[in-house]
């Protein structure tokens, strides 16, 4: 049986590695697009970024600093990595789903906030996944209280 994922969250997208480009890409998805910056995105040592919001559902991730990034946990484990992110309802019970299918994937955890795990993977491709738990992140408007 395969994870069952509720929704997709965000998108994250790789900015300059000094940051130079981040102010002017944000003003990118405000002025052209129409979309608007999370205030509430946490400060992630040696990671800037922005997270843009788009909808009641979803972000793009902007992730700008150096690779590997200080939360890397080895070659090609860079949660600064391009990528996709989707909900499941439990992270416990997608890691367990994972193990009994021989899936490999690296955890982080406590990055975007004390009680957050992110379970990063690749496709065949090597593309990317993020999987996190639906009510342990931002990418909802709903989860959005102002920081």
């Amino acid at each position: 049986m395969a994870i069952e994922i509720i929704e997709i969250h965000h998108t994250g997208v790789r900015v300059d590695s000094e940051g130079r480009l981040l102010e002017a890409t944000q003003d990118f998805y405000a002025n052209v697009l129409g979309l608007h910056r999370d205030t509430g995105r946490p400060t992630i040592p040696g990671i800037p970024g922005a997270w843009i919001n788009v909808g009641e559902v979803g972000q793009i991730h902007l992730i700008g600093g150096d690779q590997p990034s200080p939360v890397a946990k080895g070659p090609g484990e860079d949660p600064t990595r391009p990528h996709v992110a989707f909900a499941v309802a439990s992270i416990v019970a997608a890691r367990a789903d994972l193990d009994r299918m021989g899936v490999k994937y690296w955890v982080i955890e406590g990055l975007t906030s004390p009680d957050s795990t992110q379970i990063f993977m690749n496709d065949p491709c090597g593309n990317m996944i993020e999987l996190h738990q639906i009510d342990k992140c931002r990418c909802r408007a709903s989860n959005r209280v102002p920081a």
